[in-house]
Formats: C-alpha cells, structure tokens, sequence
C-alpha cells in the first residue's frame, strides 16, 4: 500500500460509506448504523487501551449511562432526544472524571476489577431502581426525532444522521492521539515510571483519558438509544463492556481504524451469523483465538 494510499484510506472509506444505503436495503443500512455507533463505542474503550495502557473492563458504564440520559429525559420529560445527546455527553463525562479520579490511582488487574465493579454497581441499581429505568423490562416509547422534514423513524435517514457522528468521532479521536496531549498518553502507557520522573502529573493526565473515553461512549450509547427506541439494563452489564474488548484486541489495539473492523466483524458475527446457528460466539471465539495466535497485535495492529 503506498504511502498516499495508507494516509487517506479511512476517508475513502468514508465516501464508500457514504453510498451504501441504497446498496443495502432497509436491514443492511440499521445494521450498518449500528455497527458505526458501535465502532464510536470501541474507539472510546481503544483511547484507554491502547494509548494510555488502562485495561477498562466497566466501559459498558457510559454507554449505558449516555443511553439512559436520552431515554429517560425524552420520556419523562418530553425532551427532544437529539437535545438531550449533549446532556448525555456531559453526564457521562462528568461520572467518568469522578470515577476515574477513583480508579486511576491503581493499576493492572485492580483497575480493571475496579472498573468492572463500578460498572456492575450501576447495573445493579438500574435493576432495582424500576420506576425511573424500568429495570429488565426498559424503557422507551419516545417518538422518533426528526431532523428538518426527515424522521430518524427512517434506517436511511438514521444511518445519515449517525454516519456524520462516526466520522466526527473518528477524525476528533484522530486529531487528539497525533496531538501533543495524545503523545503524553501513549508515553504513559510505555512508561509511567520514567513519565513521572520527569515531571508529568499521570495521575492527572490519566484521568483526562478516562474523562474523554467516558464521553465518547456516552455519545455512542445517546446515538444507540436514539437508533433502537428503548433501553433496558442490560447495556450496563459487565458482558457489553467485554465484547467491546473483543472488539478492541481483535482489530488492533493502539490503532484508530482496528477498532472499527473489529466492531463490524463482531456485529456482522451476532447478525448474519446467528441466522444459520445459535453458536455464532463460537465463530467469535475461533476469530478471535485465531487474531491472538497469528495476529497478537490485532487484524491491523501497527496501522493508524
């Protein structure tokens, strides 16, 4: 691949996006729509993972977090839901700080536990907390949003309305790693002993990722409770935030475009898959053994 080719085939990429719907039908374009919210949420945990070294196993956390914001101020409140997508973002952001601020003063297997136990802390009180998140039965029943005379009610004019989102998320997320911040993350990463030495707070600059990455997946979870209608509490369980992990280690971690495959080569499993058996985790797990064994960075690991 030449080098001019290697810097702008995400945007190509993009443009091929950008005219599949009528390719696709109406289930190929909501699939397609969810595997790009999907990707958003994949990239968010990948800016932990793979450029600050935070093995997060809680992520599931803010996508849960960001959906119900949405779902919940449309709902009882009556608010459009696109109105409510910034509130999402600054919630989950918000929470994500906090708990960052918690978690990020240990390392390793502690941060992941930490994180998973926070994660499942919140599911356990969207379960019982029935009269605001309609525990395991959810909660929906808002109106499809519309933008100008388009309603999102349509899989063509929801995959228009998220495929901007992605393409935002991608470049911002793009944009913050080449940056001098994004440097200082993936130092940290490499070396925290010598990063501290030299005068750099990683405490500090460790929980701005985690604040970040939490924004992104409340945006991915706001977009998803939007796409789908309705919420129960089964986005904050603890398995979301570990096929997001799949997601990450089966593309590349440390990279911005592994991420998104390994996103599409999951849903794509879940989808297309389950229709001709009920074990399509296994045809996960086999992709996934094989990516280890043969691919230990990742189906792109070494790309951007």
């Amino acid at each position: 691949m030449s080098d001019a080719l290697r810097r702008h085939w995400p945007w190509l990429a993009l443009a091929l996006l950008a005219v599949a719907p009528p390719m696709l039908g109406r289930y190929g374009t909501g699939l397609l729509t969810e595997i790009l919210i999907t990707a958003i949420f994949a990239l968010s945990l990948d800016l932990l993972i793979g450029f600050t070294g935070l093995i997060s196993f809680g992520h599931a956390l803010f996508f849960g977090l960001g959906a119900y914001v949405v779902v919940i101020l449309a709902v009882t409140v009556g608010i459009n839901p696109l109105w409510c997508i910034p509130a999402a973002i600054l919630f989950t952001a918000a929470t994500g700080a906090l708990i960052g601020a918690l978690c990020t003063r240990a390392g390793g297997v502690s941060f992941l536990m930490l994180t998973m136990a926070f994660s499942q802390l919140f599911y356990a009180l969207a379960m019982h907390w029935r009269g605001v998140t309609g525990g395991s039965d959810g909660i929906g029943g808002f109106d499809a949003p519309s933008i100008g005379p388009w309603s999102l009610d349509r899989p063509e004019v929801m995959y228009w309305a998220v495929l901007p989102c992605f393409a935002a998320s991608y470049a911002a997320l793009a944009r913050l790693v080449a940056s001098p911040l994004g440097q200082i993350f993936i130092g940290i990463r490499q070396n925290p002993t010598r990063m501290r030495a030299i005068g750099y707070p990683i405490h500090l600059y460790r929980i701005t990722s985690f604040t970040i990455a939490s924004a992104f997946a409340g945006f991915a979870g706001a977009l998803f409770a939007i796409f789908s209608g309705f919420i129960s509490a089964d986005v904050l369980y603890w398995t979301r935030s570990g096929e997001a992990l799949v997601m990450v280690v089966l593309g590349g971690v440390g990279t911005l475009t592994g991420p998104v495959l390994g996103a599409a080569i999951f849903l794509l499993a879940k989808n297309l898959v389950s229709s001709w058996t009920t074990h399509w985790l296994a045809a996960v797990g086999i992709a996934f053994v094989a990516s280890v064994l043969f691919r230990p960075r990742g189906l792109l690991g070494g790309r951007k």
